[in-house]
């Protein structure tokens, strides 16, 4: 016999797999149910993993979603910032736009330049995906804000105390004695056409008069250099005052940089240079917040009284960026190269030509090196 014959013999011989009546094939219960486990704990696995995606990508776009009511607006919407974009892009006609329009595109252009990856991101998620992405970025965006003006709120109090000594001191948690009522805070949010120390101003704004409406269409006094306004010339000094470049360091730098505004910067602050390219974007939110901060309103919104913050935060990037000609435009830029200076301090680094990095102690110093170890080849 052969040894394939011994192995055939060896075979176990099971009968053919008949399905039952109903057309099942019997199967082991413990089998089965092995099989489940094993495809629940897989099922399991996905939603983890989908769970903890969901999770990164949560703190990534609140994350990222801070800088956008620093850098990039204030008040406008996200959605229709990028409306403003895609209707100029099926626009094929080339017909002028408004200044809302023109001014909702450089948001977005802004938007585009803080999160350099969402326009591509919003081409490529779907409807749904997009509108989950942009409410998450509004999350960390409202949160921001939220978080500046309540460090605001404090660190203006302790500024106003400090430069002003007020006789009725201000408290941090305290909202409703700042604003109008008070002397100090009502001098700094008094418009530049009025007098405060005049009685008739003081008590016309107080009553809310008629005579003395105080409205967004009005630059308060505490935007300019030293609190003082030169009525024939209204953009002399303004921009350039020293709680406006407190509250700029201490949202944007740090709180404890804020204590020294009236230097120049130590230019020790680790901002990339690109970064400041928008830093008027960053000036307008720290106006509005300054001005809030000096209010007596306690909550953030957007209109107070008859002054409407949203309009307000409009004007300022309308000075900005909407500018009547070359001569205003060296001005703004001659404005932001000022902030730079007082914020970052001054930089020479393009200075250090070759000649001059020769004359200096490292290079010196090597010189001398090199110089002792010829003496010493020659002297052997």
């Amino acid at each position: 016999m052969s040894a394939s014959d011994t192995s055939d013999s060896n075979v176990h011989v099971r009968a053919p797999v008949v399905p039952d009546s109903s057309g099942v094939i019997p199967t082991s219960a413990d089998a089965r149910a092995k099989r489940r486990i094993a495809a629940l704990e897989e099922e399991l696995d996905t939603l983890r993993q989908e769970k903890g995606t969901k999770q990164r990508s949560t703190i990534f776009y609140v994350a990222q979603g801070r800088a956008i009511r620093r850098m990039v607006a204030l008040y406008t919407s996200l959605e229709d910032l990028i409306a403003e974009n895609d209707r100029r892009c099926e626009d094929d006609s080339e017909s002028e736009s408004n200044s809302t329009q023109d001014r909702l595109q450089r948001g977005y252009i802004a938007f585009a330049q803080a999160l350099p990856w969402m326009h591509d991101r919003l081409t490529q998620l779907d409807i749904d995906d997009a509108e989950d992405m942009l409410k998450k970025l509004k999350r960390g965006a409202d949160a921001a804000r939220g978080d500046d003006t309540s460090t605001l709120k404090d660190l203006v109090a302790s500024w106003v105390n400090q430069d002003f000594r007020p006789s009725c001191l201000l408290k941090s948690d305290d909202k409703h004695s700042r604003g109008f009522v008070h002397d100090t805070c009502g001098k700094l949010l008094c418009p530049a056409e009025w007098d405060w120390n005049n009685d008739r101003v003081k008590a016309g704004i107080r009553d809310r008069t008629l005579d003395f409406i105080v409205s967004e269409n009005s630059w308060p006094l505490f935007l300019y250099e030293s609190y003082v306004v030169n009525p024939n010339d209204l953009e002399q000094g303004l921009f350039k005052s020293k709680i406006l470049v407190q509250a700029f360091k201490a949202i944007f730098t740090s709180p404890s940089s804020a204590r020294e505004a009236d230097g120049d910067g130590d230019g020790a602050d680790i901002l990339e240079n690109s970064r400041r390219a928008r830093r008027q974007l960053n000036q307008v939110k720290v106006k509005t917040c300054v001005r809030f901060a000096l209010s007596s309103v306690t909550s953030w919104r957007t209109v107070d009284g008859d002054f409407d913050y949203e309009i307000f935060w409009n004007n300022i990037v309308d000075f900005f960026e909407a500018v009547p000609g070359p001569a205003a435009q060296r001005r703004v830029t001659k404005l932001l190269e000022w902030w730079t200076r007082k914020v970052f301090g001054r930089r020479h680094r393009e200075d250090l030509t070759p000649e001059v990095v020769s004359k200096m102690s490292v290079t010196a110093l090597a010189d001398q090196r090199l110089a002792q170890e010829d003496a010493a080849f020659d002297s052997d």
